[in-house]
């Protein structure tokens, strides 16, 4: 269809975005064009694959070398304290240059953070530094089997033995265990929902753990789970107090959100292919030229109100950010949709083979990652409208 926008026309210039980062955004993207990719680098998203790793590892220390690794960290830890909107336009313009914006997220953006907030000098001396340079890979030991959506209510145990705490229990959807060398661990300490829980650092070699890929539909194995059998951690490991694990769980939710708005790049290059596929199919009908336009559309306002947002909100921890949840992962998925009307029977090619079908299995997962559709409106309706809580469902 002509006239669909390419990743360039969608990653935003001066004219349609007022703010102060144009010198910023010029210097960044200058150097994308010319820094020297690793080979086998890809734009793998939040989360590496095995295969990604060393050539992750690569970038992100060319990140590090270039003044572009971990920019919103403070400067004394090797950041550079930028503003939200210096964040967003990073978010972007790897968006577009189709580069990854780190090795993965855990480590820089979830991890480093709490790291500096609850973490004492040896632990921030031990692990920031090799987060920012790409040595050390992080994945988030979070979410169990039983305890999703509803983190609070999690069983992995730590026991207190002398001078060690002992750990069992099984995690899943753990991101990048099977490459990771740490894992940041929630884990139940005591008996209350709340203060029970506390958090530790997790050597991912250390024994007792085993980790065990999950094949996805698109072919790869991002996720994984981990068993946790009689794992020995040393005091030092502790993250934070006993019983401040929530507190450090939920310090970590909400960094995501910065980078929801910039996938409006990467779903403009999506249409884009969409749009040849259909052409060269013959299956251009006026139906699916429709759904084109609409789709297009919902793709703009996606980045407009995500521009909005950055600009307006001084906290990504701000609940309005699950507007863009829910706008960016149903977009998604109704672009999904449109890959099956436009590739027909194509449809089942093997993702490794056909780049179409690779990203319109991924788009599925969209509404459930990060915080199902389900749970972002149910914030909203909470938080920002101030409706009456949902009622809780009593388990048992």
């Amino acid at each position: 269809m002509a006239g669909t926008p390419t990743a360039r026309q969608g990653s935003g210039n001066t004219s349609d975005q007022a703010d102060d980062t144009t010198e910023f955004r010029e210097q960044l993207r200058a150097w994308l064009e010319s820094v020297p990719r690793p080979a086998g680098l890809r734009d793998y998203g939040p989360t590496p694959t095995v295969d990604d790793v060393l050539p992750g590892r690569q970038w992100q220390r060319l990140l590090a070398d270039g003044g572009y690794a971990c920019l919103p960290w403070p400067v004394e830890y090797g950041g550079r304290g930028a503003s939200i909107m210096e964040q967003a336009v990073f978010a972007e313009e790897t968006a577009r240059a189709r580069v990854p914006r780190q090795l993965g997220l855990v480590g820089p953006a979830l991890a480093a953070p709490v790291i500096m907030e609850f973490g004492t000098d040896e632990q921030r001396a031990r692990h920031l530094e090799p987060i920012r340079v790409g040595e050390h890979l992080w994945c988030q030991l979070f979410s169990e089997p039983e305890a999703g959506s509803d983190l609070a209510s999690l069983r992995t145990r730590a026991v207190a033995e002398g001078d060690e705490w002992v750990i069992d229990g099984h995690k899943v959807w753990t991101s990048a265990a099977a490459a990771a060398d740490y894992g940041l661990l929630i884990a139940r300490t005591g008996p209350g929902r709340y203060d029970g829980l506390t958090a530790f650092i997790v050597p991912m070699t250390a024994p007792g753990i085993t980790v065990r890929p999950l094949e996805q539909m698109d072919g790869e194995s991002k996720f994984n789970e981990v068993f946790l059998t009689g794992v020995r951690l040393r005091a030092q490991d502790r993250l934070g107090e006993i019983g401040q694990g929530w507190a450090v769980a939920t310090a970590t939710l909400g960094t995501e959100r910065l980078s929801l708005g910039t996938q409006s790049v990467s779903m403009f290059a999506a249409l884009d292919d969409i749009v040849a596929a259909a052409t060269r199919r013959d299956r251009l009908t006026p139906r699916l030229r429709e759904d084109i336009v609409s789709i297009w559309t919902r793709i703009w306002l996606l980045r407009a109100t995500w521009l909005r947002a950055v600009h307006a909100e001084s906290s990504l921890t701000s609940p309005t950010f699950s507007v863009l949840k829910v706008m960016s992962s149903e977009t998604h998925r109704d672009l999904a949709d449109l890959a099956v009307d436009a590739l027909g029977l194509d449809i089942t090619d093997d993702p490794a083979d056909n780049p179409i079908v690779h990203r319109m299995l991924v788009a599925r997962a969209q509404t459930i990652l990060g915080g199902t559709s389900e749970i972002q409106r149910n914030i909203l309706a909470e938080r920002v409208l101030g409706l009456p809580r949902e009622p809780a469902v009593q388990k048992g």
